[in-house]
């Protein structure tokens, strides 16, 4: 991974860590697509023939940032951090010490521009080097802001931000059934990182720990794997830990007209002088009861989530993707009841749309003898207030409170794409 001249054995421009990848690109694909229906939120072979490459590199620069309709990944290390310097300036240089070793990793080379290895044995390296030898893998890392770095909770304005902070970037509100944590919610600024390598994944959140040392400390972070959501039409709908698919009607990233509507602030919104082209950031970690959930009927669960466990197809149809008739009843009863999770979310009763990309999490036990395992669930959209509030308030009455609780919870602002070589997350919020 670390950079050095063009090898005359390899061809230029190709980074040791992507030669790596490409020689066995044939063997991990036969392997994954040999392998992949027996595991929950693995990528399917249909998947692996319409993806670019589970190996290949995510352009950084572009209008948005990646990470947000590129096709969902199968690993992930969230982040959030709080900010613990006061200097504005030294806030300013991490975020430019960020971006350019995030433009670094995900085109597969080392953090810094030294190396791992190939620096002075007196000095510590640039680069922390558990991914030397790796793939890009799709590494995607996606920087946002929270509402404190703009006002803390006390009311200061640490940075001069406070007029810049959009109205929709507020703390989200309580909602019945919460169990909310306070020490894993929140924060000042957080990093995505999404990856098929959890290697990958971990290595660049790591070397941006590393470079933000006495300016950020880590609040809370999660591990998820097996994504819960498809966010392109080339991807097959995974499974949740419940066993059901998820995210069959999300938004894709095909569907530019949709996008613009629900998912990217445009000029006019608030914030849309620095967060034009950006989007609203909703995390929530979800406890799934999984014990009381595998006791339940099998009839139980699919009137719970509204559609068939075996194709994933709403009650009363017969195919997945076959459109949800909330008026077909079987037996003198609704096939999708009034209280499933299909009709309470379903965004024709919401009268919005959020794009999705959560992932599983299995985080050992509860110290009562039950895995701590769930759904860390991922939005984006415009405007939380008309996105994942209005969509959550919906779901009151939604039949699968039985079996989860919402134990985290965070909003951020995530600016717009790098547009060039000396563009830098967060510039046009911090510029004047």
């Amino acid at each position: 991974m670390t950079e050095r001249p063009d090898s005359p054995h390899r061809p230029a421009g190709l980074s040791r860590r992507r030669l790596f990848g490409l020689l066995g690109a044939g063997t991990a694909g036969a392997l994954a697509a040999g392998t992949a229906g027996g595991a929950i939120g693995r990528a399917t072979a249909p998947d692996l023939a319409t993806a670019a490459g589970a190996t290949d590199a995510v352009p950084f620069v572009g209008a948005h940032q990646a990470g947000i309709v590129t096709p969902a990944q199968d690993r992930l290390h969230f982040v959030a951090f709080d900010v613990i310097t006061d200097d504005r300036a030294e806030l300013v240089g991490m975020l430019k010490a960020w971006t350019a070793a995030a433009r670094r990793m995900t085109a597969g080379r080392d953090a810094g521009p030294v190396g791992a290895v190939a620096g002075s044995p007196y000095a510590p390296p640039d680069d922390t080097g558990e991914a030397l030898g790796l793939a890009p893998s799709g590494l995607t890392l996606t920087v946002g802001f929270g509402p404190t770095l703009f006002t803390t909770a006390d009311g200061a304005d640490r940075f001069g931000l406070a007029s810049r902070r959009p109205k929709p970037l507020a703390e989200l509100p309580s909602f019945p059934g919460d169990a909310i944590e306070p020490a894993i919610s929140g924060g000042d600024l957080c990093i995505q990182a999404c990856a098929n390598d959890p290697q990958v994944a971990v290595h660049a959140v790591r070397n941006l720990v590393r470079l933000g040392a006495g300016v950020v400390s880590v609040r809370w972070s999660q591990l998820g794997f097996g994504r819960t959501s498809s966010t392109s039409t080339g991807q097959a709908t995974p499974r949740n830990l419940f066993g059901f698919k998820d995210g069959t009607n999300n938004l894709k990233a095909e569907s530019d007209s949709a996008l613009d509507r629900f998912v990217w602030v445009a000029d006019g919104d608030p914030g849309g002088d620095w967060l034009a082209g950006g989007s609203y950031l909703v995390t929530r970690r979800i406890r799934m009861l999984i014990e009381s959930w595998d006791t339940a009927s099998l009839d139980e669960q699919e009137r719970t989530i509204g559609r068939t466990k075996g194709t994933g197809a709403p009650r009363g149809q017969h195919g997945e993707f076959d459109p949800v008739d909330f008026t077909k009843q079987v037996d003198g009863e609704f096939a999708v009841p009034e209280t499933s999770h299909v009709f309470l979310a379903n965004p024709t009763n919401a009268g919005t749309a959020i794009l999705r990309r959560g992932y599983s999490f299995v985080d050992g036990s509860d110290g009562l003898g039950r895995l701590d395992a769930g759904l860390f669930f991922i939005a984006y959209q415009r405007d939380p207030a008309t996105g994942f509030v209005q969509v959550q308030r919906n779901l009151r009455a939604d039949a699968m409170n039985e079996y989860i609780r919402h134990t985290s919870s965070a909003v951020f602002a995530c600016p717009p794409g790098i547009r060039g070589a000396d563009d830098w997350w967060g510039r046009a919020l911090f510029s004047r």
